[in-house]
Formats: C-alpha cells, sequence, structure tokens
C-alpha cells in the first residue's frame, strides 16, 4: 500500500484530504499550519484540515517553520506527498525524497494565476472559466510540470465562496482519477510556458478599495471576486463601508459622476454611478464598527443617512 504524506490548511484542502482518507491509499501523517487565534475573541483553533485528520485518528504536524523540522516528516518514509493549500514552501529535501515525487492540487489552469489568490482574481478578472491544475512541486512558486487538469465555469453570479466550493470538489475527483495513473507511471508531465505565466499574489487592503471610475460590471466582477472574504470596500463619510454584494444596472445615467448616489429605488437600496456611466446597485452592506446588513434595513432606520448626490469613495 501506498503512503502519502498530506499537506494542507484551509477549507479548500478539507474534499482533497477526505478523497485521500476514501481512497485505497494510507495516509500516515497530515501537515497544517499551527492553531491561530480567531474571531474577535481570539479563540485559539485548529485548521480545517487539523479537525479533520483527528476525526479519522491521523498523526498530524504542525510545524511553525517546515524548513526547520522537515526531517519529522521524512521519518514517515511516504512514496508521495500530497499538498493543497498548505501555506509554507516546501524545502528541497521533502520535494525530492518520496519516490513518487511531492505533487500540488492548485486552484487554477496553470500557468495562469500562480500564487495564493487564484480564486479571487479569477472573478475579479472576469474570467469565464478556470480550473484545477496537479503538478510537481518545485523551489519556484507554482512552477512544476503539470500532471493533469480540469476546467471549471465561472458561472455570471458565482463569488470567491461558491466557485471555491466547485474547485476544490473538482480538485479531489482529478486527484482520485489521477493518483492511480501517477502510481502505474502512465502520466507524461508537461513543463509549463513561462511565458504566458501569470500570478494571482495575496490580496492587499489596498486591492479590496473600489475605484468608482471603473465600469458597472468590473465593480460587479471586484465586488463578487472578494466575496465573502475579505470583501470590497469604499469611502463614505471618510470612512469605510464594506459593499458585501451589490448587482450591475443597465441604466444610463450621464450626468453622473463616478461614485455619485443616482437613486435609492423603493428605498430599499441605492446605486451607484460608474465609469461607464451605469450603476452598480449596493445590496448587502457594513457600516465601521457595525454588522453587515441589507440596505433596504439599513434605509428603513436611518431613511436620509444615504442621499442622492453624496458621493462614495472620497
Amino acid at each position: 500500500m501506498k503512503r502519502i504524506v498530506f499537506m494542507g490548511t484551509p477549507d479548500f484542502a478539507v474534499p482533497i484530504l477526505r478523497t485521500l482518507l476514501d481512497s485505497p491509499y494510507e495516509v500516515v501523517l497530515v501537515v497544517t499550519q499551527p492553531d491561530r487565534p480567531k474571531g474577535r475573541k481570539k479563540i485559539i483553533s485548529p485548521t480545517p484540515v487539523k479537525k479533520v485528520a483527528l476525526e479519522h485518528h491521523i498523526p498530524v504536524f504542525q510545524p511553525e517553520k517546515l524548513k526547520d523540522e522537515y526531517k519529522k516528516v521524512l521519518a514517515y518514509e511516504p512514496d508521495l506527498i500530497v499538498t493543497a493549500a498548505y501555506g509554507q514552501i516546501l524545502p528541497k529535501e521533502l520535494l525530492t525524497a518520496p519516490a513518487y515525487g511531492c505533487i500540488n492540487v492548485h486552484a487554477s489552469l496553470l500557468p495562469e494565476l500562480r500564487g495564493g489568490a487564484p480564486i479571487h482574481y479569477a472573478i475579479m478578472q472576469g474570467k469565464s472559466e478556470t480550473g484545477v491544475t496537479i503538478m510537481y512541486m518545485v523551489e519556484r512558486l507554482d512552477a512544476g510540470a503539470m500532471l493533469t487538469q480540469r476546467k471549471v465555469t465561472i458561472e455570471d453570479n458565482d463569488h470567491v465562496g461558491s466557485l471555491h466550493d466547485k474547485l476544490a470538489e473538482a480538485g479531489s475527483q482529478l486527484l482520485k482519477e489521477t493518483l492511480p495513473k501517477l502510481f502505474a507511471n502512465e502520466l507524461t508531465a508537461m513543463e509549463q510556458d513561462e511565458n504566458q505565466a501569470t500570478f494571482a499574489r495575496n490580496i492587499t487592503r489596498e486591492q479590496e478599495k473600489l475605484d468608482w471610475s471603473q465600469s458597472s460590471k468590473a465593480i460587479y466582477n471586484h465586488v463578487r471576486g472578494l466575496h465573502p472574504w475579505p470583501v470590497a470596500y469604499t469611502l463614505f463619510h471618510g470612512k469605510p463601508l464594506k459593499i458585501w454584494w451589490g448587482e450591475p444596472v443597465e441604466r444610463t445615467f450621464s450626468n453622473a459622476q463616478p461614485g455619485e448616489i443616482v437613486d435609492k429605488p423603493g428605498n430599499e437600496s441605492f446605486i451607484v454611478a460608474c465609469g461607464d456611466q451605469k450603476g452598480f446597485q449596493v445590496i448587502e452592506m457594513q457600516l465601521a464598527g457595525k454588522k453587515r446588513m441589507h440596505v433596504k434595513d439599513y434605509l428603513r432606520g436611518n431613511p436620509d443617512e444615504i442621499k442622492l448626490g453624496q458621493i462614495m469613495g472620497e
């Protein structure tokens, strides 16, 4: 029976680990990030992958710096290491030790969108499809030779949360199909075309800010490309206003400046003018220091706080 070490941390990695646990192979160790404080109360919480490993009585290893403690992984004598959103760079000694190498399940169609936020960028860039790639890991970011890929359609109403779940499921199914062929030496790895490489580095606070000079469709892609985390925002009365959800509006607002509030239909939402003279209808929001809420609920209690002619982003 082939021995596998799995390395992963967030929810994306959970279906992939479960696939391995249901496979004919033996998961001898799970490596994940150390427990971290979460939420407003900063309660120390295990990673999603750790929870699943403990449910199945699999040994768990949580090094702060894997490069300093990699020998503990090698002690389990893995035939293969499988990673998915682990969160640390693997040292060369781990990449080369297993007989079948070290493979990664990555949430993009490589060489596009290498890096830690491929799902966010795929939506923010307005792509109509993305996918998952299983490739060999090397000492460069997501640059290893590719074994298998699967495309996934991005629907117009997809956001990071929904696409995340689709890609995690696609990745787990693709891994299930890939491993028997890998162990039978039936796969030919294909090198990535470096000229086609693009990057999806972790989202910065500045990238979360909306630019109302963009088109209404671009604003929509930005909002859903950051939903439900880390969430897009704009400035309103000089304070951050999170925009949880909204929709592009086809009406033309030819005399409005980008960021201007141009309508409050039924007093249940408000429409902001965009750079293409179309509008973006804000449906869910969160004021600084307040809870997330539907705009209609806020306007019901504060009908005069959001007025026509006010400018978002200033």
